[in-house]
């Protein structure tokens, strides 16, 4: 019995597919690392152990099983839903808020592409010539999902967490949309892969053609997760712990995913845009795919991204032991009476050098 001869469209169709799940799965075991650095790094920062106890028999690990030990007591911890609460939508929030950050992940252009049977592979789930403001977007959405949590709740803290979230997200996603225009200007395309590939050599990357937008971006990454010292949303001495403050077992796990979800895609799309993405400092990738082929060589793109969003990671998690929360007057002072003037700014100066260097 012959195979069926598969056509183009069946080929990426499969190869979407099996790209989103590996992309499932991936990114499943973020938080649970990401759980273990918060833990260990500030231990390291003051001069304590942090997490050492939880291991496999006798081998402790370094505590790194503590995370998987606090992910199954939520799994099959009792849920609790306040009687008072709108049960449908309390239960549909975290899933809002999740969906949106899978969809960003799904954006990233996490290599060059690679070849299996002859068919050439893009290693993003989703490749759009208007990705950036694709992700632009789906970012959006992701506020939905907060505000409908703490409205569900039907709670006072529940919705004043809430409205704080909300108000600080979209704050902060203007001067964020505003630090991607100059990039645009300078190179040309809403692609990201494109952006990447002009960002061949290192002198050509985003952070020295337009160091302002990285700055600008930077301090949006911070304030867009609700990260510290943005977090006010989640002020525990003041709000008890925010918008899901309700929550408990398996949906509070789901509210911490899409939180580290959203910072992993922030920190890919920060590396993509800024500091080459999957390419290597000094090391041209057709170097590499002479020396190791394509597939091997997508392979190496795909680590250099990580290890470049890993540093970003790490960032989150020094600052947030570092910097003392925001008063809410300087957080909204900062976005809409800094950011948003000086990404304006930003983008005037930029179109301005751009148009007297073609002239």
């Amino acid at each position: 019995m012959e195979l069926p001869v598969l056509d183009e469209t069946a080929v990426q169709i499969i190869a979407t597919v099996v790209k989103f799940l590996v992309v499932l799965v991936a990114v499943l075991h973020i938080p649970p690392v990401m759980i273990w650095v918060e833990r260990r790094a500030p231990a390291l920062m003051q001069r304590r152990r942090g997490p050492n106890r939880v291991g496999f028999f006798r081998w402790r690990l370094w505590g790194l099983l503590q995370t998987l030990a606090d992910a199954v007591k939520l799994i099959f911890k009792e849920e609790s839903v306040p009687g008072s609460a709108y049960r449908g939508f309390f239960h549909l929030a975290p899933l809002i808020g999740l969906i949106p950050t899978l969809l960003f992940v799904s954006s990233i252009p996490f290599g060059p592409g690679i070849e299996i049977g002859g068919w050439k592979i893009s290693l993003s789930v989703i490749e759009l010539d208007i990705g950036a403001l694709f992700i632009l977007a789906v970012t959006g959405i992701g506020v939905y999902g907060v505000t409908l949590a703490g409205w569900a709740s039907n709670g006072k803290f529940s919705l004043l967490g809430s409205l704080r979230a909300s108000a600080q997200m979209i704050s902060y996603e203007i001067p964020l949309g505003l630090s991607l225009i100059p990039l645009v200007l300078i190179y040309g395309s809403l692609n990201l892969q494109q952006l990447i590939y002009a960002q061949s050599v290192v002198w050509k990357w985003g952070i020295f053609l337009s160091p302002i937008s990285f700055f600008i971006f930077l301090i949006c990454m911070f304030a867009e997760t609700n990260r510290a010292p943005f977090d006010l949303s989640e002020g525990e001495s003041e709000l008890v712990a925010g918008f899901h403050t309700e929550y408990g077992s398996a949906k509070f796990a789901l509210f911490f995913l899409s939180e580290y979800v959203a910072m992993f895609a922030l920190s890919c799309l920060c590396s993509v845009l800024f500091f080459g993405g999957w390419q290597i400092p000094f090391v041209s990738h057709a170097l590499l795919v002479s020396l190791l082929g394509v597939n091997l060589a997508a392979l190496v793109g795909v680590a250099t991204l990580l290890l470049k969003a890993a540093f970003f990671m790490w960032l989150y998690v020094w600052v947030r032991w570092t910097l003392p929360r925001f008063r809410y007057d300087q957080l909204m002072n900062l976005g809409w009476k800094f950011l948003l003037p000086l990404g304006l700014a930003n983008i005037c100066v930029t179109a301005l050098v751009l148009a007297v260097m073609g002239a």
